[in-house]
């Protein structure tokens, strides 16, 4: 089965399994994990940041970093369709006792005016805007990559209005393979930003949030509290290190594959959203739907899946060139069905 499902498929390969049966190990908990400091180290350096701390998973750094920079009655803006808001169960409502303030996209990327639009200061009667999430790349948007222009005019105006702003960047890497900006750069704009090793990466789990030195003490205590602490998470803390710097270099091969893929569907005959990142978002043909073009992938050794009312596909580590061709072929039968 070729799996375009998601980059969450991706599976240990042989090197990465070896690094991770080779870890030195320690107690997370007490700090005396060696790998896990090691890749708590790195990620810092990558992004610039004073500190990083590693994570179960991306969605609780969610929820931790919205716990360190809000207060109980505070509001959290972010899009319509952001993962911290739609997908997480309503988690952070429940821990952090915010309320959100979503801003409707066309693609999940919202503008310093709407912004602008949104931001409280606070009284008896409204809740105070104390935080922005901005999502890169945007998920359940279309796979959108941020530029930098809109990313950092979103910041500005945050700051402006005394705002914290966090980036859920589990696919950061993606949009640094996709538009070469290095990933300290989207991080000097933010107080905290976390990425994913369970996608691009390539690592069977695990996230990392980073940020200063006060950030990451205050999110300490909520890792903590929401259940985070970990023993000996080397093992996972070492898949994240080889993946970081096996599979994050080869991130650009997914952005061609999922262009290279986006125009066989095009040819196939689907309407077919350029991708900006690796995820490629098609309408189905009308006569099958959603649902039929699913199982006449799966039927042809290809497994897809529906997001937001469309067909998503996403290429990663796991995904070849040749996979791709036979997606596409696979795609031209489907079609052909209809």
């Amino acid at each position: 089965m070729i799996d375009l499902f998601s980059d969450t498929h991706t599976l240990p390969d042989d090197g990465m399994r070896r690094a991770m049966a080779s870890a030195e190990l320690g107690d997370e908990q007490m700090g005396e994990d060696p790998t896990t400091r090691r890749l708590e180290e790195t990620v810092a350096a990558l992004l610039d940041t004073e500190a990083a701390m590693f994570m179960p998973t991306g969605s609780m750094c969610n929820k931790v970093a919205v716990s360190a920079l809000t207060k109980p009655g505070d509001a959290l803006v972010c899009d319509h369709l952001a993962h911290v808001y739609r997908f997480e169960g309503g988690g952070s409502a429940v821990l952090s006792g915010i309320v959100f303030e979503p801003l409707a996209t066309e693609r999940g990327i919202f503008t310093p005016k709407q912004l602008d639009a949104v931001m409280k200061p606070g009284s008896v009667y409204e809740p105070r805007t104390s935080l922005v999430s901005i999502e890169q790349t945007h998920n359940f948007g279309g796979g959108v990559v941020w530029s930098f222009e809109e990313y950092a005019a979103v910041c500005d105006t945050a700051r402006r209005h005394g705002a914290s702003v966090f980036t859920d960047g589990a696919r950061l890497l993606n949009a640094v393979a996709a538009t070469g900006i290095p990933a300290n750069k989207w991080a000097s704009l933010v107080d905290a930003v976390w990425i994913d090793f369970s996608k691009g990466v390539g690592a069977p789990g695990g996230a990392i949030i980073a940020g200063s030195d006060r950030f990451i003490a205050t999110a300490k205590r909520f890792k903590y509290l929401y259940g985070g602490a970990m023993r000996q998470s080397g093992v996972l803390a070492a898949a994240a290190l080889y993946g970081l710097e096996s599979n994050v270099p080869r991130m650009i091969d997914d952005q061609s594959h999922a262009r290279s893929l986006a125009t066989g569907l095009a040819e196939a005959g689907l309407e077919v959203a350029d991708p900006e990142s690796n995820m490629v978002f098609c309408e189905p043909p009308p006569r099958l739907g959603i649902q039929g073009f699913i199982d006449g992938m799966e039927a042809e050794g290809v497994r897809v899946s529906a997001v937001a009312g469309r067909i998503r596909m996403v290429t990663h580590v796991g995904v070849s060139s040749q996979d791709i061709d036979a997606a596409i072929t696979a795609a031209v039968r489907v079609a052909a069905t209809s």
